[in-house]
């Protein structure tokens, strides 16, 4: 019996040998693995976004400058996108998460609509405009954070308050980057502008707002049954948090946002916070996996944000890029953040990764 041929290595080829092939295969849509692993299995994450501020003061007369061009209703949302500088065309600030201003104008009605985008809104300035979810009104007042969540009827109104009527600023923050990846999106116009109101206003607040539950409640939304999180009431829960305890030595005083359903976040793509930093904190560098979005409620600070440094002021915005090195400080006097990111999508996948580190 003659015995096996051997096997001898195929000799490395030349770069126009590789040239040759890599032509011959790609009409066959087929590509080579190894030219790619190392970008598709990075070490660690290596995010396309970069770290990037909006100055309200400066942004906020090109909107006003907006509402001279077309109406709420003519442009169904009227809003200024905050593109990630590196993204410019995606209507991303980052990879997976939308953020813009939308204006609405005393008088004004951007009409009723629905889509399985997720979206938030944090009120931002002014106050007198409402949104109706569901067929709920709600008043919406600066650092209120309100819901709509997926495939759920809205529209939004400035009518003022106590005959007040002021221009309203919100800043909206959606999962439309995730739905576009999926290739899942839908939307719907209503036939009415506005929708009937068949609850009185802080309906879902009374009912679940008091960590209870109605007993006969089948909630099957993977949504907070709260749509509007009153800035009053976030705001005190800080204030009693920073008398009666030591800020953390990264994040200050920091509480998420909660289903008070299941103790999970209030909407199933997107995770929103509020957190304190006390005059004088200095805090220490931490980073994570969810690129995040920052809006400055109140107070002037800096965030140092993968060596660049940014100081921010009241109604600014900033975002800090997936696993970009972070450090917050508010020399001067109190401030208070609000912020979002995909957190809850990673922690579903089990990727979310945070470091703390310790300053040299």
């Amino acid at each position: 019996m003659n015995p096996a041929p051997s096997i001898a290595a195929a000799a490395p080829a030349n770069a126009a040998e590789r040239r040759d092939y890599y032509a011959r295969i790609r009409p066959l849509n087929l590509s080579p693995l190894w030219e790619s692993l190392h970008a598709l299995v990075p070490r660690e994450p290596q995010s396309p976004c970069v770290p990037a501020l909006w100055r309200y003061d400066e942004i906020r007369p090109l909107l006003m400058e907006s509402a001279d061009l077309i109406t709420a209703e003519e442009a169904v949302r009227r809003v200024l996108v905050l593109e990630n500088p590196a993204l410019p065309g995606n209507a991303s600030i980052t990879q997976s998460i939308y953020a813009g201003l939308q204006l609405i104008m005393p008088g004004e009605v951007a009409p009723s609509h629905r889509h399985v985008q997720s979206a938030l809104r944090f009120i931002v300035d002014g106050k007198g405009a409402y949104t109706t979810v569901g067929g709920e009104r709600t008043t919406m007042h600066p650092g209120d954070f309100i819901i709509t969540p997926s495939w759920a009827w809205h529209d939004h109104g400035n009518e003022g308050i106590g005959g007040v009527t002021e221009p309203v600023v919100w800043l909206d923050g959606l999962d439309i980057p995730m739905l576009r990846f999926f290739d899942a999106g839908f939307a719907e116009n209503d036939d009415a502008k506005v929708q009937h109101v068949a609850r009185p206003e802080g309906h879902s607040l009374a009912r679940f707002g008091h960590n209870m539950v109605p007993v006969r409640h089948d909630h099957t939304s993977s949504t907070s049954p709260i749509f509007n999180y009153p800035y009053l009431r976030s705001r005190e829960a800080l204030a009693q948090l920073q008398v009666q305890e030591a800020p953390d030595a990264w994040l200050g005083h920091k509480l998420r946002y909660i289903n008070p359903l299941t103790g999970g976040s209030p909407m199933p793509t997107i995770s929103t916070q509020l957190q304190l930093l006390p005059k004088g904190f200095a805090g220490k560098t931490h980073r994570a996996t969810d690129g995040t979005v920052y809006s400055v409620v109140e107070g002037h600070g800096t965030a140092e944000i993968a060596g660049q440094r940014f100081d921010f002021g009241p109604r600014d915005t900033f975002v800090v890029p997936s696993w970009a090195p972070l450090r917050l400080s508010s020399p001067a006097e109190d401030s208070v953040l609000f912020s979002f990111s995909d957190r809850p999508v990673q922690q579903a996948m089990g990727i979310l990764r945070e470091a703390f580190l310790e300053d040299a």
